[in-house]
């Protein structure tokens, strides 16, 4: 039994104390619910993600299979989450810079051993976490890319490529913001 009495957990998503702690409760009634409100903005948020995932998919070749992974997480974030400070068009595009950036200069790294080719794409993703922070273009799939740059080396495709489709993302975004909600 809850502290106010209640022996069943509420229906829709919300807060529930208890105690000091806050738990957030969501069923699979609430989610319908919620899918039922506005699910013709969850169907084509996600074809517009999945069409920008296409696209991506047509300028990089398989080889880059990490940064592909990491566009199509910044498709998600756009899509899905468009008024969070993360799929802001500065924050997608300075964020994935700065994982080109910091992996090109790890792929340079004396790679004599695994522990040290380890060391290294780690530090990719470190310091590019840092340089993220540090100048507020927080966007989290773009250590994915300084990890797949490091993985790979950089090529001045790789590099058309993600500002490309981060300049596509951004350009989407900005057009189709006062249409879109965040979906979750």
């Amino acid at each position: 039994m809850l502290q106010d009495g209640r022996n069943s957990l509420p229906l829709r998503g919300g807060n529930l104390r208890q105690g000091r702690a806050s738990v957030t409760v969501y069923s699979v009634a609430s989610t319908l619910l919620r899918f039922r409100k506005s699910w013709k903005a969850y169907v084509v948020q996600s074809a517009v993600g999945g069409l920008t995932t296409f696209l991506i998919l047509l300028v990089l070749s398989l080889e880059n299979a990490v940064v592909i992974a990491a566009l199509g997480a910044s498709a998600f974030i756009v899509f899905g989450r468009p008024f969070d400070l993360t799929a802001r068009a500065r924050n997608v595009t300075g964020g994935h810079m700065i994982g080109f950036a910091v992996g090109s200069l790890c792929a340079l790294l004396p790679q004599v051993s695994t522990i040290a080719t380890i060391g290294w794409y780690a530090l990719s993703v470190g310091l590019s976490i840092f340089l993220m922070v540090v100048f507020y273009l927080q966007h989290p799939p773009a250590a994915a890319t300084a990890l797949g740059v490091a993985m790979r080396g950089s090529s001045e495709e790789t590099f058309i490529a993600i500002v490309t489709i981060t300049a596509v993302l951004a350009v989407a975004h900005y057009l189709l913001k006062p249409h879109l909600r965040n979906l979750f």
